[in-house]
């Protein structure tokens, strides 16, 4: 998969925009860049589009930005010397999508059918644009229309927002979602880039979803583990359930039989998609522990940050 497909993989949302005014295209991505999410898809339905990518590739070189609604061989030409990094387009036109391939040009069409699909295929394509999702059918349909394509993901769009995107993000063939409930165009229209922002930032807590999950105590041995266990049992009333490396209270408390990571020992945070969640904590400037993986099912499951809070480690848990 292209670099930057991995790249909308780990944020999970696509803001589908469409700009009026290319002055505006700089204080909006901006307004997701301090939202979370460092990426945009600047529709071909608006004369400013082009002024808008070129303005944003040139000040956000490292945003993952892509045009939209691409209809024809010369508007991929325009938008990749605007500085668009991938193409969308609401269907799959042959030609289109022939010429992104043999020029290496990263394309998601829009498939709507099978015989989309194995268009798609046919081209070498590992992703595509399910379009409009919740008008063609939404998940269910998507479950059924993918089931026959093992290796193929898809990026929703058309009616997904904040009530819906965790439904699709949970099924393993979606690769991310677009939508435009946090870059509606009276939104940008109006300068309201601080609500923009604020809207993303929500956006980004749905998807990631943090939780707590329980807290770590580190006792020195096996018989302090089962001690302090046994104490916060009492107080608590809930049942200790003894293991191999630690002791568990309810779910609430862990108590490890050795000294390890955190002066105190660890917070564990729950998350929806734990990639997702290392990805934005790196973009945020935390570090990762990779050294200290944990997996399920040949899946990762489990990760520690460098930092500590209070004395306490932070140990990020897929849910």
């Amino acid at each position: 998969m292209h670099t930057v497909l991995e790249q909308i993989g780990l944020l999970g949302i696509v803001p589908v925009i469409a700009i009026e005014d290319a002055n505006d295209a700089e204080p909006l991505a901006q307004a997701l860049i301090d939202g979370g999410l460092p990426c945009a898809e600047v529709t071909f339905r608006t004369a400013a589009a082009k002024d808008a990518i070129a303005r944003i590739a040139k000040k956000f070189p490292d945003m993952a930005l892509g045009a939209g609604t691409v209809l024809t061989i010369d508007q991929v030409k325009a938008a990749v010397d605007c500085g668009a990094k991938y193409i969308i387009s609401p269907g799959l036109n042959p030609k289109t999508v022939d010429y992104c391939v043999t020029n290496n040009i990263p394309v998601t069409p829009g498939i709507a059918t099978p015989s989309d699909i194995e268009r798609a295929l046919e081209f070498g394509l590992e992703v595509v644009k399910f379009f409009p999702a919740e008008q063609a059918g939404g998940l269910p349909f998507l479950r059924a229309l993918s089931a026959p394509y093992g290796s193929l993901r898809f990026i929703p769009t058309g009616g997904i927002d904040e009530k819906n995107i965790l439904s699709y993000l949970s099924f393993p063939k979606v690769l991310a979602c677009g939508g435009s409930w946090m870059v509606k165009t009276e939104m940008i229209a109006n300068k309201q880039f601080a609500q923009i922002t604020s809207i993303t930032e929500q956006a980004v807590k749905t998807l990631l979803g943090f939780e707590l999950r329980h807290v770590g105590i580190n006792g020195g041995s096996a018989d302090e583990s089962l001690s302090i266990a046994g104490e916060l049992s009492a107080l608590l009333g809930a049942p200790v359930k003894e293991g191999t490396s630690s002791n568990f209270v309810g779910t609430q408390f862990e108590v490890t039989k050795k000294k390890y990571l955190g002066v105190h020992g660890h917070i564990a945070i729950g998350t929806n998609f734990i990639d997702r969640a290392i990805s934005h904590l790196e973009r945020k400037g935390y570090k990762i522990l990779h050294e200290s993986q944990t997996h399920k099912n040949g899946k990762l499951a489990a990760v520690y940050l460098e930092q500590e809070i209070g004395g306490f480690a932070l140990h990020l848990l897929q849910l």
